[in-house]
């Protein structure tokens, strides 16, 4: 129908024709069809909406009241409009905090399903609903605009040439994941022209494809690329929020990691990124936030889902709804309960996988996620969506199973489908290599991909994320280097990051030039990659910690985007780089260290050998009563090449060659007696961390031989099938 709908335009300087037709609530977003525009976005208690429309200068040059609700989705459909528009939404109704309402038509807001914004926001008092200063705090009302203020939403040509791309779909007992930065990995790598450096199209660039392809991960999970808002107390310090875990919008990839300034073009970047490394062979994993907004609590900004409808996708006090439920530690926690919000979680979700072409995600503090009430639960309607969905579940869903509630520790108790970055062997295994009272059944446990964690969910080894150190925390270089966090650069009085490291110096606070000191942390460095790579589970490896990268110190460098964070590519332990390179080639080459079921405790099929044995250091199977014990000390282990006990995806049976494995925690070499010769007639040494060896040693060591380990290091032998 060609007719007008009654609206309220306010023009400036440009000569406005504009028709208002009544359009669709569906899809939610800015939609262009080749002939205009359909606009829809969801808000149940607002009693009016104005979509208004912004020039290339940024200015507002007409406002259209959305006359049509279907379904508390407000919608309308402007002829003429196209790709690079950009919009926002005011919207009228109750100022009512004590109740929950915080409408505002002076704040323009975003759209929550906006597929790219432009540019970022400035701070200014004028993004808050409320007065700043005033008496009544956020109960005032404050009536000036926002608009010049905020990133506003554009409206995006969706079409991509993607060629024949399509996800990997690698199975997760063949991942190597790789977590990374956008920005600090590129920065400072003067392989990359200076313009793509510490963007998309920098990680696109060959010299990090063929990085990262030498070094031999399978998957790259880049922290928060969804655009996120920086903190104005960090603005205020000259800081910024550098890992991005304050999102402002689910869709929109963040302009900041963007080599072209035009509205709009990080989108296409973006899937240029994804599509060169999957032609690398390389899956892409995003760090999302889909726990709370950048809009904080009761004294936040208003920005979009609170200047939309706050009670319609906020967690609000029960008995007090002015404040919101904090389970996260940012101010608010989206309310999973309701409806709309898991519907805007799982069209963020399948957008990122149908037209971003995204292999899988890691869900930052996915516990709040879980929360029905106030306890946590696995049977959840988020996790009840996300099962029956046929394109979201068929990606890699890792958990961060974690929010910072009283319960909020969930390792081990996500369903079935689902990966958790596994906190138990990160503490546990720092814990061992520094000398601490790790029992043996721990460490068996851990190096066995936790089956006391998942064996009893239906879940299998690889539902263990296996890391030593991740964004948040010590790099591998400084787990060995301090024994106290060094976070003054912070501006929080070195207060803010974790107390506990589980690290430790080895005699001097930082660098230094002692030549020992040096030699025994390069040590513990690949003692730690070895006892990564080698637990069955994934692993995931933290970019620069395959060649030494610090951060000085700083185990919370969350507002440090500088040399602090960036990898400095200048400073390549070149002897570390090749020997992780090495592992990894490895490990990927020996299905016994990245298997697909449990160990079995009983013999294989025509053998009197077990899948997995273990062994004190005088040759004898360790016995009971010393599983208990509060000090692991030094163990080996027996993996059994005939005992895989699966086909691979091929439908091809797995065997391998036998392994032993022997760890040496302590300060004193030890000489450990081979096992009997049921479990191998000959072996030879293939890895030796005391010597940074991966390879093979003349040497032939017959069963009733012994092996000299040296103090700290991790010694593996091989004996042929």
């Amino acid at each position: 129908m060609d007719s007008h709908i009654e609206n309220e335009l306010e023009e400036t300087e440009a000569d406005v024709d504009l028709r208002a037709l009544p359009g669709k609530p569906y899809p939610l977003g800015a939609h262009w069809d080749g002939q205009g525009v359909n606009f829809a976005v969801f808000s149940e208690n607002a009693e009016s909406i104005e979509l208004c429309l912004f020039d290339e200068e940024n200015k507002e040059y007409a406002k259209i009241r959305i006359e049509e609700i279907t379904h508390h989705v407000w919608h309308v459909y402007v002829p003429g409009l196209g790709p690079g528009q950009l919009y926002g939404y005011r919207v009228s109704g109750p100022y009512e905090p004590d109740n929950g309402h915080r409408f505002n038509p002076a704040k323009l807001v975003v759209d929550p399903y906006a597929r790219a914004l432009s540019g970022t926001l400035e701070w200014n008092d004028a993004l808050f609903a409320y007065r700043i200063g005033d008496p009544e705090e956020d109960l005032s009302m404050n009536t000036d605009d926002s608009a010049p203020y905020i990133p506003k939403s554009v409206v995006v040509d969706e079409s991509f040439d993607w060629e024949d791309d399509q996800r990997i779909d690698r199975p997760y007992h063949q991942t190597i994941i790789y977590e990374a930065h956008v920005r600090g990995f590129t920065k400072m790598n003067e392989q990359i022209p200076e313009q793509h450096r510490g963007t998309y199209a920098g990680m696109a660039h060959p010299a990090t494809i063929e990085y990262l392809k030498a070094l031999g991960i399978t998957a790259i999970e880049l922290l928060p690329v969804h655009q996120f808002l920086a903190d104005r107390h960090l603005c205020d310090q000259g800081l910024t929020n550098y890992w991005g875990y304050n999102t402002l919008n689910f869709f929109a990839p963040d302009p900041r990691y963007c080599s072209c300034s035009e509205p709009g073009e990080q989108v296409k970047e973006f899937k240029a990124m994804v599509k060169a490394l999957h032609k690398a062979d390389i899956e892409v994993i995003l760090d999302v936030v889909y726990n709370h907004t950048a809009e904080g609590n009761h004294m936040g900004p208003t920005l979009s889902f609170r200047g939309l409808d706050n009670a319609a996708y906020y967690r609000l006090m029960e008995d007090d709804p002015r404040h919101y439920m904090d389970y996260t530690g940012t101010g608010n926690t989206l309310n999973v309960q309701l409806p709309n919000v898991l519907a805007l979680i799982m069209d963020s979700l399948r957008y990122w996988i149908t037209d971003m072409h995204i292999d899988g995600f890691r869900f930052d503090l996915a516990a709040a996620l879980a929360r029905t009430l106030h306890d946590t639960d696995t049977l959840s309607s988020f996790f009840n969506i996300i099962h029956q969905d046929p394109i979201i579940s068929q990606v890699k869903l890792i958990a961060e199973p974690w929010d910072i509630n009283e319960d909020g520790y969930m390792v081990g108790k996500f369903p079935v489908g689902w990966g958790e970055w596994n906190g138990l062997f990160r503490d546990q295994v720092r814990e061992y290599w520094k000398g601490g009272e790790i029992k043996m059944t721990a460490m068996a446990q851990r190096l066995t991909g936790s089956p006391d964690l998942y064996y009893n969910s239906y879940r299998r080894p690889t539902a263990s994320i296996n890391f030593i150190t991740a964004h948040d925390g010590f790099t591998l270089n400084d787990l060995v280097s301090y024994n106290e966090k060094h976070n003054e650069a912070n501006g929080e009085d070195n207060k803010d990051g974790e107390e506990n490291n589980h690290s430790y110096n080895y005699g001097v606070e930082g660098p230094t030039d002692d030549p020992e000191i040096n030699a025994l942390r390069a040590k513990q460095r690949r003692n730690f990659l070895v006892n990564l790579l080698i637990s069955q589970g994934v692993p995931m490896l933290v970019a620069g910690d395959e060649w030494g990268r610090t951060q000085q110190g700083n185990n919370n460098a969350y507002c440090q985007d500088n040399e602090i964070s960036w990898l400095d590519w200048n400073k390549v332990d070149e002897q570390q780089l090749t020997f992780t390179q090495q592992l990894i080639a490895f490990i990927k080459s020996h299905p016994s260290f990245q298997r697909r079921r449990w160990f079995q405790d009983m013999p294989v099929k025509g053998s009197d050998i077990k899948d997995i044995m273990w062994f004190l250091p005088d040759g004898n199977v360790i016995p009971e009563e010393s599983w208990g014990e509060a000090n692991a000390g030094p163990f080996s282990v027996f993996l059994n090449g005939l005992g895989i006990r699966c086909v691979n995806m091929d439908g091809q049976k797995l065997y391998d060659d036998h392994f032993h494995i022997i760890f040496n925690p302590t300060e004193e070499s030890i000489e450990f007696q081979m096992p009997s010769e049921e479990c191998g007639a000959c072996w030879r040494v293939v890895i030796d961390t005391s010597e940074s060896f991966i390879g093979e040693k003349e040497e032939l060591i017959p069963s009733s031989g012994k092996v000299p380990v040296a103090d700290r290091s991790i010694t593996i032998l091989r004996c042929p099938r």
